[in-house]
């Protein structure tokens, strides 16, 4: 069946798994830009399929269809993959929601994790929290892109699991777990503990899929300034979950890439050779320009994405497609890179800025060297 895609690509990308897992891997200079997000906004998503016709001759009503939908959208936009992991995780987290402002609104408002207090903070709080069973949880949508998926494109393992610095903190509540670093430290260990009893059967549970070729952790352990938790407690309750993951991930013959916000200088040597992460992911101007970083780490580490998101809101067009020339004749010798925004493809993005983005990226000649 023929299906009508109106195209706003000069170049066209067909999907290579192993060249974009060879380019993490800094396996040398790849033939091409391959492109990274964590995700894309649901609006974002709906947009892109509406403006494109990309769910033409799709059953809506199909089982297949929200992971048919899928496959479509990342090979339209060239994606090597598609990023899943188990399916709903509940854990019940205290919620604010606020009206969505963005020209792409979310319709039931964007919602946030209190800062000040969540479901645990004492020990009783802890024995009564409803922890899911890992024996419980499902894998229907793994279980579909593993018969499915092209066979040009791979998985990144990605989440319900390796969330341990966002967990403590939407667990306890940022200002609880502040508290509780002091007076509490038993408790924080309980809660760590439970984590990694709980995601080392979840990533065993994807690695078992034979197409999930990456592991990708998510876990925001920053700010604008330095971590969220002092590095001597990052160390103890935070990067030994990861350490764990990546040895995971490793011995199993894939690649394990971090995405975590903030400022991080302070455990980079950890996240690299402690830790073992093979790719680093969402960097944002105020902090760590992506380009700086190339000569500094970029022989040790994938650098990922980088794209500032505050910068694609507010640039011109023109400025969008220089700022990643200028970073993909930096940071493409080699390998290790992939072109993306600094962190997601949030709902607040103009969508012709962040098109343009993927569009120079699919124009950009490869220098040989």
């Amino acid at each position: 069946m023929n299906h009508r895609f109106d195209d706003p690509f000069a170049v066209s990308i067909t999907p290579d798994w192993e060249a974009f897992r060879d380019c993490i891997m800094r396996r040398g200079t790849p033939s091409r830009v391959h492109h990274i997000e964590l995700f894309l906004d649901a609006e974002v998503q709906d947009a892109i399929c509406d403006r494109y016709h990309l769910l033409d001759g799709l059953d809506t009503e199909d089982r297949a269809f929200p992971f048919q939908r899928m496959v479509r959208l990342q090979r339209f936009l060239g994606y090597d993959y598609v990023r899943q992991g188990v399916d709903a995780l509940d854990m019940p987290l205290h919620r604010v929601t606020t009206e969505d402002t963005a020209e792409m609104q979310r319709r039931e408002g964007r919602s946030y994790v209190d800062e000040t207090k969540g479901p645990i903070t004492n020990w009783d709080e802890f024995a009564r929290y409803p922890w899911p069973d890992p024996d419980q949880v499902t894998t229907v949508a793994l279980e579909w892109y593993e018969q499915h998926l092209p066979a040009d494109m791979c998985i990144i393992g990605s989440g319900g699991f390796a969330h341990f610095a966002e967990y403590l903190t939407w667990l306890m509540g940022y200002e609880t777990l502040c508290f509780a670093l002091y007076e509490q430290r038993d408790l924080v260990r309980a809660i760590a503990d439970k984590l990694m009893d709980l995601y080392v059967p979840m990533l065993q549970r994807i690695l078992a899929f034979d197409r999930v070729k990456i592991v990708w952790g998510s876990d925001d352990m920053g700010f604008k300034t330095g971590p969220m938790i002092s590095p001597k407690d990052l160390r103890e309750f935070v990067l030994p979950g990861h350490k764990t993951m990546a040895a995971m991930s490793h011995a199993a013959g894939r690649p394990y890439i971090l995405h975590s916000c903030g400022n991080l200088f302070s455990i980079y040597e950890d996240l690299i050779e402690d830790v073992g992460i093979d790719g680093k992911h969402s960097f944002e101007d105020t902090i760590e320009d992506v380009r700086e970083l190339k000569p500094r780490y970029g022989a040790r580490m994938a650098l990922l994405g980088g794209i500032d998101l505050d910068f694609l809101c507010r640039a011109d067009e023109a400025a969008i497609r220089q700022r990643v020339r200028d970073t993909l004749d930096v940071c493409m010798p080699g390998g290790g890179y992939c072109l993306g925004t600094g962190n997601s493809v949030a709902n607040y993005i103009p969508l012709g800025n962040y098109l343009a983005m993927v569009d120079e990226g699919r124009r950009y000649v490869v220098r040989s060297l």
